[in-house]
């Protein structure tokens, strides 16, 4: 069943090239590729549906709001992060809540990582 879950993670100094001061960075998921996704505002998504993959969305543009199978529902406006891994049974639902489109820049995970 699709439902939400907070994570967090540590940022920890050492990545960066010499001469560049070291930034911080915390391993999260290995992916194996990204893409842009837009929706329109009219986009109709609020049908019950799983996601075709396992992914991550970051909002750019607009803002959305995800209703989990339990019923939760959670709103994702510009700069946030959504694990998506519900690619089974009957998933969420989306709705487009900006007057802008919706756009997201998409990482595809793999597979095989425990959900």
């Amino acid at each position: 069943m699709a439902r939400f879950e907070d994570h967090s993670a540590s940022l920890l100094p050492g990545f960066a090239v010499p001469p560049a001061e070291p930034l911080h960075v915390a391993e999260f998921l290995p992916a194996t590729g990204s893409y842009w996704i837009g929706a329109p505002t009219i986009w109709g998504g609020g049908e019950p549906h799983p996601t075709p993959r396992r992914q991550i969305f970051v909002t750019i543009k607009g803002e959305y709001e995800v209703t989990a199978g339990d019923g939760a529902t959670r709103s994702f406006p510009v700069g946030t992060v959504l694990l998506m891994e519900d690619v089974g049974g009957i998933g969420h639902s989306t709705r487009i809540t900006s007057m802008e489109d919706v756009m997201i820049f998409a990482v595809a995970l793999r597979s095989d990582e425990a959900c």
